[in-house]
């Protein structure tokens, strides 16, 4: 029988589902069905209805992805999603029950520095300053047009609780960026301590998923296989 494994990719704050795009093609070529899909990053609420209708939409087991912020919204929809049998985490946030982002992140980066609110509600990341706070190991033409597409977050949410976390009843993994400066890497491999996530430790920005696209294709499989020997 083929192994077909479905996977569900989520981007996080400053991006979008086109961040997964050297990902996706290497994932496709080992005979995955592959989504990306596209959070409107305006409250929790909202960006766990995206990926809990991305989930209905899958034939099977499925592995769930998240990026940086996308690891909350992983951590809340795949609690009730029968088909999700594991969830990998790329340099992501894994927020516990009665848990904020904000809790998370008491200790900044020190790339957030240049993020700018503006008069909506929403953050930015000041263009100037956005390769060496996201993307300081991907190349300068990329890095300028991850800026120029980035989307806000709204500030709302990194004030938001979640319940009970996915991570806590179903198998776990954590690609830690070591040179993260948006989330710090100490607060990355706590968090994954905790989890007590299968860790891959990547020499990476922010942006792993563009600079090592290899590591965290090949991570995400490996998820997709051990729970498919699991099953078996």
């Amino acid at each position: 029988m083929a192994f077909n494994p479905n996977i569900v990719l989520v981007h996080g704050a400053w991006a979008d589902g086109s961040c997964w795009s050297r990902v996706i093609p290497l994932l496709q070529e080992k005979g995955c069905r592959v989504t990306a899909a596209q959070i409107p990053l305006t409250t929790l609420n909202d960006d766990v209805a995206v990926i809990r209708r991305a989930l209905s939409l899958q034939k099977g087991a499925t592995v769930l992805a998240g990026h940086g912020y996308g690891g909350a919204v992983i951590s809340i929809a795949g609690t009730d999603a029968a088909n999700v049998g594991s969830l990998v985490y790329v340099a992501a946030f894994a927020p516990d029950a009665g848990e904020s982002l904000n809790d998370l992140n008491s200790k900044p980066g020190p790339g957030q520095s240049c993020i700018r609110p503006d008069d909506h509600g929403f953050l930015w990341i000041d263009q100037d300053g956005f390769q060496e706070a996201f993307a300081a190991d991907v190349d300068r033409v990329q890095a300028r047009i991850m800026a120029a597409v980035q989307r806000p977050i709204a500030a709302r949410t990194f004030g938001e609780r979640i319940a009970d976390p996915a991570w806590r009843s179903k198998p776990s993994y954590y690609l830690v960026s070591e040179n993260d400066r948006m989330i710090l890497p100490e607060t990355q491999r706590w968090m994954a301590e905790r989890m007590g996530a299968t860790v891959t430790f990547l020499a990476a920005s922010h942006a792993s998923m563009v600079s090592r696209a290899d590591d965290v294709a090949q991570a995400i499989m490996d998820a997709a296989v051990m729970r498919a020997g699991a099953r078996g």
